[in-house]
């Protein structure tokens, strides 16, 4: 029988034998042959100096607005690569491959920035807020991001990273769902409750865990000093240009990113769907005296959505969130509430400065691992105390990671974190050996033996790789991205186009200009109405 969220003790990190055996059935093992994936890429346009791009979004990519996969994120600097559903991680990496080729062939004079942390920066009220046409949905898109601005500061709208969307196939569930039983608080329930509960029990164990990856891929450790311009920081002088902390991993990922006091006093809960969509609604609805300063509509223009704690659901930064596609103009929250989770999207990867596309096989293989071994594995009930422990866990990996003293809060004590990695890593590799033989392959085995490499020696993390080759070449983070971006960009200009895939992309890039101004045509409402209808909804 695999685990639920039965009310058990949290295990030591480990999988029971049973769930192991489930998992290698014949009929567990034939489904992990369909795993879907998907990944969406961020990525700045910068000039060959190393500056910020300040052009419009390239019209040759189509509408930010409705072209499906290639858009823009917070600032209209801001790439972002979104692939279809695939059932390897081959497929889905050839597309975003193919992807970044024709993008880099029809933006010839800009470069697409290699690093999660951005390039010089000009000043704040300089960085361009994304633009998205003069629909009311474009208008609300870009009002949000005004909005963060204001809360964050612009320079956050340059950061990039690299999201994970991964599901399990509908015949895994069926099969174990008929092999749990309906036992405890399993009895009588719908297909689709039972795979949204099945999904909490992933997303409390992700984010229990999470640290981990944090620690294997964070690729963030210092910064150009233009970033934390007229901002108050702990960081430490690297060189004349730039700032970081010794054993940090991803700054992103900390008080640098999308982080800030309000944010912190939240609890999301993630123990039922109900549960999560009505603490996401309240911050949603809950004022904060802080962003009331900026007002809402000031001489008519939207300076953001509302002054609540969140002006929408997706402001809450989670490292990982519950997704299900929407439909036009349909909040995500009522998407999951009418139709229940369809996938899960992992939010904490950096970009990988030493690969072209920022992600490769082996980061694929191992979280599909690594979410898989979150599954089976029991995963009591969160509560608020835990809520900040893992916070407090995932700001110590943030900025201490490789000090080989550092500890974390595991099971209620401190422990040293290379012995809680050991422990997470066996499961992960138990599962890692079932992927290998469901999928004729030991690229899974091997994504975690490279892992392993780095819980042994912090020297083999991307972020030490970073630091080393930074001083090796006697170069500053941006001299070092420039130069390897520009060799990827040459990579994506020389690469040739399978016109199987790149035909469809450029049709739906022409095309997305004309349904850009259907869209705007057919507005009916004037904005102030447009918006009072969505939150009404």
């Amino acid at each position: 029988m695999v685990p639920t969220s039965a009310k058990t003790t949290l295990s030591q990190g480990r999988i029971n034998d049973k769930s192991i055996d489930f998992l290698s059935n014949e009929a567990s093992a034939s489904s992990l042959r369909n795993l879907q994936r998907g990944v969406e890429k961020e990525g700045l346009r910068v000039t060959p100096e190393g500056f910020l791009a300040l052009s419009p979004h390239p019209e040759a990519l189509g509408s930010a607005l409705t072209n499906s996969w290639i858009t823009t994120d917070f600032s209209e600097s801001l790439l972002e690569f979104i692939t279809p559903v695939h059932k390897t991680s081959g497929e889905t990496l050839d597309f975003l491959s193919q992807a970044h080729a024709l993008v880099a062939q029809r933006m010839p004079s800009e470069i697409m920035w290699a690093a999660s942390m951005p390039c010089v920066l000009p000043t704040d009220e300089k960085i361009p807020l994304a633009q998205y046409g003069n629909s009311n949905i474009g208008k609300m898109k870009t009002a949000y991001r005004r909005g963060l601005g204001h809360r964050y500061g612009r320079a956050m709208q340059t950061v990039a990273g690299i999201h994970y969307n991964f599901s399990m196939p509908d015949e895994y569930w069926l099969h174990e769902k008929e092999a749990a039983g309906f036992e405890h608080d399993n009895n009588n329930l719908s297909t689709t409750h039972y795979i949204n509960q099945r999904y909490l029990d992933l997303i409390r164990n992700f984010r229990r865990d999470y640290w981990l990856l944090i620690y294997l891929f964070g690729a963030a450790p210092c910064v150009d000093r233009s970033f934390v311009q007229g901002r108050s920081h702990n960081l430490e002088t690297l060189s004349p240009n730039d700032l970081y902390l010794p054993y940090a991993t991803s700054l992103r990922m900390g008080d640098l990113g999308y982080q800030s006091i309000a944010q912190q006093s939240l609890f999301i809960c993630y123990n039922d769907l109900d549960s999560y969509v009505a603490t996401l609604h309240n911050a949603m609805q809950t004022p904060y005296a802080e962003y009331k300063k900026y007002g809402v509509s000031v001489n008519n223009e939207y300076q953001q959505l509302s002054s609540s704690l969140l002006q929408i659901e997706n402001e809450f930064y989670s490292p990982i969130r519950p997704k299900r596609a929407t439909d036009s103009g349909e909040k995500p929250l009522h998407a999951l509430q009418d139709r229940g989770i369809q996938y899960i999207e992992v939010r904490c990867l950096d970009i990988n400065p030493f690969t072209p596309l920022g992600i490769d096989s082996t980061t694929s293989h191992f979280i599909d691992a690594f979410l898989i071994s979150c599954l089976l594995k029991s995963s009591p009930q969160c509560t608020e105390k835990e809520f900040k422990t893992i916070s407090e866990n995932q700001a110590r990996v943030v900025n201490r990671g490789r000090d080989p003293s550092l500890t974390i809060v595991a099971d209620g004590c401190e422990v040293p974190l290379r012995e809680r990695a050991a422990t997470l890593m066996k499961s992960i590799t138990e599962v890692a050996t079932i992927l290998d033989q469901a999928n004729n392959t030991s690229a899974y085995s091997e994504s975690v033996a490279k892992q392993n490499n780095k819980i042994l020696d912090i020297a083999n993390t991307p972020s030490a790789q970073l630091l080393t080759s930074m001083r090796d070449s006697g170069s500053s983070f941006v001299e070092f991205t420039l130069a390897q971006s520009k060799i990827f960009m040459e990579q994506h200009h020389n690469q040739a186009l399978n016109k199987k895939t790149t035909d469809p992309l450029i049709a739906v890039a022409d095309a997305s200009l004309a349904k850009q101004a259907v869209i705007e045509d057919s507005d009916s409402l004037i904005f102030d109405e447009f918006l009072a209808n969505y939150f009404a909804s």
